[in-house]
């Protein structure tokens, strides 16, 4: 199993239920997002794990920080295994509702996000000739929906990101992973400021009657594409609710 790993968004959700599926089994974590008290509290959680979890507040929406934040892990644990770029937004809206600023936050953290934490460890990946790099995108990634097209189009570009990379190493023994989660209950929907979206999410969608997919579920997916041989690239997960069509 990889014994170095760094999570982005690692404050709630996804990020939070596999630190935690790692730690567990012993890996060694280092915890990043920008809500430092959320950290704190889950550092403390682990503590009692079989690995090590320490943490780092961190917006991936700085290059500086987010290389500051793999220089910190390489110094804690010598070197990373893995990084699981799962920090992201979704507040979703309609075109005409010109929500701009929402979708320049969008841009920002799911697809600027995911560059910066490949540009902070592929170097050091490639110098040793191993590691992983996973990416959390969404079945929004596979299919467009209303209220969707920007949300759509960063977790498209999250997964193209992670092709092309993955095209670009095969010769290596870095390997890549999209993991594309369906509904989840996350903090997620708690972005979604547009009124209209979330009428139609509930009533056009059916959101309401789905049974959505707890955060550990995302989590094992995770810990079984990491947990693969090293000869065996997990490339792509998708993880949807039974009910979700």
């Amino acid at each position: 199993m990889a014994k170095q790993l760094y999570i982005t968004g690692a404050s709630s959700g996804i990020g939070e239920a596999t630190a935690e599926r790692f730690v567990k089994e012993g890996a060694n974590v280092v915890l990043a997002a920008r809500r430092e008290d959320r950290l704190k509290d889950l550092q403390e959680k682990l503590s009692g794990g079989n690995g090590k979890a320490v943490y780092k507040k961190t917006d991936v929406t700085s290059e500086k920080e987010m290389k500051e934040l793999a220089e910190f892990a390489i110094n804690e644990f010598g070197q990373i295994d893995v990084l699981f770029n799962n920090a992201g937004l979704m507040p979703l809206s309609f075109m005409k509702n010109t929500k701009v600023d929402e979708w320049d936050k969008m841009v920002d953290v799911n697809i600027k996000g995911v560059l910066y934490g490949v540009a902070a460890v592929l170097p050091h990946m490639i110098e040793r000739n191993e590691g992983h790099i996973l990416t959390t995108s969404s079945v929004a990634g596979h299919e467009v929906m209303p209220t969707g097209a920007v949300y759509c189009g960063t977790k498209f570009a999250a997964r193209v990101i992670m092709e092309g990379m993955g095209k670009e190493l095969a010769e290596s023994n870095i390997r890549t992973t999209s993991i594309s989660p369906g509904i989840v209950q996350t903090e997620l929907t708690d972005t979604i400021t547009d009124e209209d979206a979330m009428s139609f999410l509930k009533d056009g969608v059916g959101l309401g009657s789905m049974t959505p997919l707890a955060s550990e579920d995302i989590a094992e997916g995770v810990f079984y594409a990491v947990n693969q041989p090293p000869h065996v690239d997990v490339n792509e997960i998708i993880i949807r609710p039974t009910n979700q069509g």
